[in-house]
């Protein structure tokens, strides 16, 4: 079986402390190096939109939305969705595109994850929670996550939370096929997680870049 290599939860040049540029994102697609991937902008879909009419389904529109009480991801998404909203109403606007509701680095506090108070809250719709994200590091929720996940029989992924290109390709989903919003849940199913560890300093991607659009808007 040829499994394809997703990754959910990326950050282009669009997003406040994201720095892939879609040329990035071109050759991480023509290299085969993914064979499909969420891009999941802070605040905006602009860059996704725009790689989507180019790669159709091997671009999956995405956006990391911060809610009063974490950060929800929506993926499968036609229009931005507000921040500030509350977790309840952010995932009706994501169903009300036919969107996933996937669930970035639960459990943080370091980077707004969702309590587990939260979770369970929303547990009926939620349809994917992050069992490893690429940069967990200082607050590592992932073996935490997994037993969640198992507990209430929520389907996982792996992903890389990337926000420049040394932080890609390393911790991905494998699936069978490239997914749609109809078969995603139903690939995850069998999916297999890789969960290589990216070089430290892709870490410090997303600190770098905030300080760096700062200096330039100056």
């Amino acid at each position: 079986m040829d499994y394809k290599k997703i990754d959910f939860h990326t950050h282009s040049s669009g997003s406040h402390d994201g720095g892939i540029s879609t040329e990035q994102y071109r050759t991480i697609l023509e290299s085969g190096q993914l064979d499909c991937v969420a891009i999941t902008d802070h605040g905006t879909i602009r860059v996704a939109k725009q790689l989507k009419e180019e790669f159709g389904e091997r671009v999956i529109v995405g956006e990391e939305i911060d809610t009063t009480e974490g950060e929800i991801i929506g993926l499968f998404l036609h229009k931005p969705i507000p921040n500030g909203l509350n977790a309840k109403k952010t995932i009706t606007l994501i169903k009300e595109q036919n969107g996933i509701v996937y669930i970035p680095h639960p459990f943080e506090t370091v980077r707004h994850g969702l309590s587990e108070e939260t979770l369970q809250d929303i547990i009926d719709d939620i349809d994917v929670i992050e069992v490893c994200n690429g940069r967990a590091f200082l607050q590592n929720r992932s073996p935490k996550t997994v037993v969640w996940a198992r507990l209430h029989h929520v389907l996982g992924a792996a992903s890389s939370d990337a926000h420049g290109k040394r932080g890609i390709g390393k911790t991905y989903t494998l699936l069978r096929d490239i997914p749609t919003q109809e078969t995603l849940l139903s690939l995850l199913s069998s999916a297999k997680f890789i969960t290589e560890r990216p070089a430290v300093l892709s870490l410090l991607y997303p600190s770098y870049h905030r300080m760096r659009k700062k200096v330039m808007r100056v």
